[in-house]
């Protein structure tokens, strides 16, 4: 369900989306902690890292509903970061935070969520990112023997009707690259979208690619990937960790996310849980 994305860009914002990437932002202006060590960082609670996430918790991000487990990318990702910021596995606390109010503007009862959140500057006005952990793509999933199966051009794909999430960058790229002659269908959750496609109430669902790996091989027999979207204007798109506004917490998860980077690890585990983008055809 990848993700995200305030849905209107109006004024300065569009403006500056226009010329800036979509990668992490720099939205803190509070002061680092003394250190990354447990001791000195200000936790909601003492001693534990809390990380929130929604819920369901769907392959092949998680598993078995699961965020505990470690398995899944963004569940195996988050137990990476706390071993480099010096936690243990039961010194890491999950708690439930529905997508779409996790990046509204306020408090947060987490010290960091982690739910397939595309960094976008929009929402950057509202909650602190941190570096990028994630480069994703939009995908293009229909029935094996819809009459968009075959498509190899976002052109091919105008008068489908398409189904995707609220406030996802799935939509986003609907309407700026597909740019469909009838609105997109959108629903609340990830599971509607897929059971519209399912149930033949619409032609295509879009979704990130590797939730569209998860869909064609797990929860729509005969589904198929028509192919990927490309990057909007050449930028790119990531998955962010994301912060109340302003928390300092994220040059720790900077740190950590660095190092996980430079050492490989980070792509060992991309590699490890989510399906080669190879796979699937770029749309012209």
């Amino acid at each position: 369900m990848s993700r995200r994305y305030l849905p209107l860009l109006t004024g300065l914002a569009a403006l500056v989306l226009a010329g800036t990437a979509c990668a992490p932002e720099e939205t803190s202006t509070a002061e680092a902690p003394a250190s990354c060590a447990k001791e000195d960082l200000n936790l909601e609670t003492a001693g534990k890292l809390t990380v929130a996430t929604d819920k369901p918790a769907f392959e092949p991000w998680f598993s078995g509903d699961d965020p505990s487990n470690g398995k899944g990318f963004e569940s195996a990702v988050t137990y990476a970061v706390a071993e480099e910021m010096g936690f243990a596995e039961n010194e890491v606390a999950w708690t439930v935070q529905p997508f779409d109010s996790a990046y509204a503007p306020g408090p947060k009862k987490f010290d960091f969520d982690v739910n397939q959140i595309s960094v976008t500057p929009e929402r950057a006005k509202a909650v602190t990112f941190s570096d990028g952990y994630y480069t994703v793509r939009q995908a293009v999933v229909t029935l094996g023997d819809s009459e968009y199966a075959g498509a190899t051009t976002m052109a091919a794909l105008k008068d489908a009707s398409i189904a995707v999430q609220v406030g996802t960058t799935s939509l986003q790229a609907v309407k700026e690259q597909i740019d469909p002659g009838e609105q997109p269908k959108v629903f609340n959750t990830q599971i509607d979208a897929v059971n519209a496609l399912k149930n033949e109430q619409v032609d295509l669902l879009v979704v990130d690619l590797p939730t569209a790996f998860y869909v064609t091989a797990a929860q729509i027999d005969g589904a198929k990937i028509v192919g990927q979207l490309p990057h909007r204007n050449g930028d790119t798109e990531h998955f962010g960790l994301l912060l109340e506004r302003g928390n300092p917490l994220v040059s720790c998860l900077n740190e950590a996310i660095g190092a996980l980077k430079s050492s490989g690890e980070l792509q060992r585990l991309e590699d490890k849980w989510l399906a080669a983008e190879g796979d699937a055809p770029l749309l012209k």
